[in-house]
């Protein structure tokens, strides 16, 4: 790793942004020591220390937020209000664990026949942290909150063509005035990781990305036995009934498909709407696709900026083309743009079906599936015909019976009834199937990376 270094570009226009240099292997071994000694402080803290800590992280966002917004915009594309929005929500997931925290990590008491019994919930030690660069602040920092909050140090290994995320994340640590070492960031290849995972000083692994690349963390934590929580692929299903306003439907899978240009483990990727009222609703939702704008997502009037890299854009394009061989009709988009830049036009595939790549695979990037189903029960079985299980959502006017059959039926780790997908401080994400297990966020997220620890008093 000598000589290695990074080199972030704008997918926009393919100019260099920055290059930054690797951390070598004395100063990675330095960092995996300061961590190490920071998780024997921080273990000790207060819960109060530990509140106002976020509290000051959050504070140091908002003062970046705009500059910090500019970067995220730059190195991977995200339509400028959106690395807004996603700055303000990490800054409010902060907030959430610095005021819920303290109760949901409070010791339990159980009743037994001991003069006392309780469970206390006892920091892990140094969690490894591999983000992707979708969103380059919301992994990390919702990541983060619980990790820190429970009394763990906590070591990122960011997406490098977002290595200038990665270092503003940890100037934000330091400007919130963090304990030396709580928080570091590590420039290093992929290849380094199983190594990084195997370190004595790595108690866990948290892990955002695609499902082949989590097999392997998964594996090379397993052998090491250490804990893990894998948030992985999806092909989250929005289920339209006959019964549905077809309106609101298009609105929200439409918003639910494309924000941050299609390039979401769990946004919209399916639409299963059933024969009766597949007609409408695809009329309906090419217009929308062909009233989306691509371009410069420095200019807050474009619906889409660019995918993130070129060689994502190509890959795409490939599972559209094989989709379209298959028997797949292209609405609108399914072309590369002749314009420079990792662009790719909002696109509607229609007459898709099993055995199809835009059936079977995820299709990451602004890409839009309508999967027409017989009925309501053909509807539901498509859903779940997945290798995936991340997020769903059904749209239905008769919301006790979605809610029946969301709770029920559906195989996925969350499943919204007359609305997108999204995550929220306060309520669990995470995935079955192939797209990974544990949970991020909400009271849950806190109790990943800690010892459930059983205490007996007689």
């Amino acid at each position: 790793m000598k000589n290695l270094s990074f080199t972030s570009i704008n997918p926009a226009d393919g100019i260099i942004i920055g290059n930054y240099s690797a951390h070598d292997a004395n100063q990675i071994e330095k960092s995996l020591q300061a961590a190490h000694k920071a998780y024997e402080r921080w273990a000790q803290s207060s819960f109060k220390e530990r509140s106002l800590l976020l509290l000051q992280i959050a504070q140091a966002i908002r003062n970046k937020l705009e500059v910090l917004a500019i970067l995220a915009t730059n190195e991977m594309g995200k339509p400028i209000t959106q690395s807004r929005a996603e700055l303000e929500k990490c800054a409010r997931a902060m907030e959430f664990y610095a005021e819920q925290g303290a109760h949901f990590l409070a010791n339990e008491l159980i009743q037994t026949e001991a003069k006392k019994s309780f469970v206390t919930y006892q920091p892990l030690g140094v969690v490894l942290a591999i983000m992707p660069w979708n969103f380059p602040y919301w992994q990390v920092f919702r990541t983060m909150a619980p990790i820190i909050m429970s009394g763990n140090a906590m070591l990122l290994k960011h997406a490098s063509n977002v290595s200038g995320c990665a270092l503003a994340i940890e100037k934000i640590m330091k400007k919130a005035k963090a304990p030396r070492g709580l928080f570091q960031t590590l420039l290093m290849p992929s290849s380094s990781v199983a190594d990084m995972i195997a370190a004595k000083e790595i108690a866990a692994v948290t892990f955002t990305g695609s499902t082949s690349v989590g097999r392997k963390v998964a594996a090379i934590a397993a052998q090491n036995l250490k804990k893990q929580v894998l948030e992985l692929g999806g092909s989250d299903a929005y289920i339209v009934f006959e019964d549905a306003n077809i309106d609101l439907a298009v609105n929200t899978c439409f918003e639910a498909r494309f924000i941050n240009t299609g390039q979401s483990c769990l946004a919209a990727k399916r639409f299963i709407v059933v024969k009766k009222v597949r007609k409408e609703f695809e009329q309906k939702m090419l217009k929308k696709v062909q009233q989306a704008t691509f371009g410069n997502p420095r200019n807050e009037s474009h619906t889409l900026g660019p995918m993130a890299r070129i060689d994502l854009r190509d890959e795409l394009h490939q599972q559209v083309l094989r989709s379209i061989e298959a028997g797949a009709v292209v609405a609108c988009g399914g072309f590369i743009p002749e314009a420079e830049g990792a662009f790719y036009p909002p696109t509607l595939l229609t007459n898709v079906k099993k055995g199809m790549p835009a059936y079977e695979e995820e299709l990451f990037g602004p890409v839009a599936v309508i999967i027409e189903a017989k009925n309501e029960n053909d509807a539901i079985k498509i859903a779940n015909d997945s290798e995936f299980g991340l997020g769903s959502a059904i749209f239905s006017k008769n919301k006790k019976r979605a809610e029946l059959i969301a709770q029920q039926m559906i195989q996925a780790g969350s499943c919204f009834v007359n609305a997108a997908v999204h995550s929220d401080p306060r309520l669990p994400f995470g995935g079955i199937k192939h797209s990974g297990y544990g949970r991020e966020l909400s009271s849950f997220a806190l109790r990943e990376f800690v010892n459930i620890k059983t205490i007996v008093v007689q």
